[in-house]
């Protein structure tokens, strides 16, 4: 299958650079910017098109590569245009299929969404990243098939998922990469008060995060978890609130403690936990 895209920008030219070393054919990109296509279709020995017409015609599966805000408006764009058999596809991880391409039955195409679960950072170095990625993948289930045997032939790994799922799948990732964000930035300012520069407190948890982060993914999260909860410790627990003046602190303290305790419980099922358990509801309540 000849593989098109519009948007030629950090996902668009990483996708289709991967997609060409693999032995797929790129047929080339379409992008308001010109300079970005011609860039994409050199990085990737494809073509660069004037107008997505031209695209569409030379291509079997079409990637709408562009902001997720943009998506649906670039697919109302092209859907008057002879798109029929086509397999249109983006690669947001937040809008399902159905919702990015609406009524898209009446065209006679099929949707799909392609999603690599990886922060793309750069357009044209971030591609043999890309290729260990988890790619997931929904659609119209008429020719799921065909772009699952795409993937395959790439030697991708992927999870095909339900549409409806799209927005519980994407607040996994939300919690496994940008919420922890939040959690180091808030180790950083709290050793900042105990007199680190930020430069100083980032290096000083960098080890820490990046040892407990590879440990809990190579033999999952129970078996990497220490510290007060694994260990039952309700003494240090209530020094940490004590410091903790801010009340939204202390309740998503309490809150993440919380769901550690089924983690610590899969760990030492020996252990009783029964007290800690009851501490940290009290404490929920609190707030009630």
């Amino acid at each position: 299958m000849n593989i098109g895209f519009i948007g030629a920008g950090k996902v668009g030219c990483s996708l289709g650079k991967l997609l060409s070393t693999r032995g797929m054919k790129v047929s080339g990109y379409y992008d308001r910017d010109t300079k970005f296509a011609e860039e994409a279709a050199q990085f990737t020995n494809s073509k660069a098109f004037a107008e997505p017409s031209a695209l569409i015609s030379e291509s079997d599966v079409l990637f709408i590569t562009v902001p997720d805000g943009l998506i649906t408006t670039v697919y109302e764009g092209i859907r008057t245009l002879p798109i029929e058999g086509k397999y249109i596809c983006h690669c947001s991880g937040s809008i399902s299929s159905r919702d990015a391409f609406p009524d898209i039955g009446s065209t006679g195409a099929y949707e799909y969404s392609v999603h690599p679960l990886f922060a793309v950072s750069d357009r044209f170095e971030t591609y043999p990243e890309l290729a260990d990625a988890f790619f997931t993948l929904e659609g119209d289930p008429s020719h799921i098939d065909d772009m699952a045997d795409l993937l395959k032939q790439c030697g991708l790994r992927f999870q095909i998922i339900d549409p409806s799922s799209k927005t519980r799948y994407h607040l996994a990732a939300v919690y496994a990469s940008n919420l922890t964000l939040a959690l180091i930035s808030n180790g950083i300012s709290l050793l900042q008060e105990c007199g680190f520069t930020a430069d100083d407190a980032l290096a000083a948890l960098s080890p820490l995060v990046s040892g407990n982060i590879a440990h809990a993914l190579a033999n999952g999260p129970a078996k990497a978890l220490t510290g007060p909860v694994e260990r039952g410790d309700i003494t240090t627990l209530g020094k940490h609130l004590s410091v903790t003046p801010d009340e939204d602190d202390r309740q998503l303290y309490t809150l993440l403690s919380a769901k550690l305790l089924p983690l610590a419980k899969a760990k030492n099922p020996d252990r009783d936990y029964s007290d800690l358990e009851h501490y940290l509801n009290e404490m929920k309540g609190k707030r009630k």
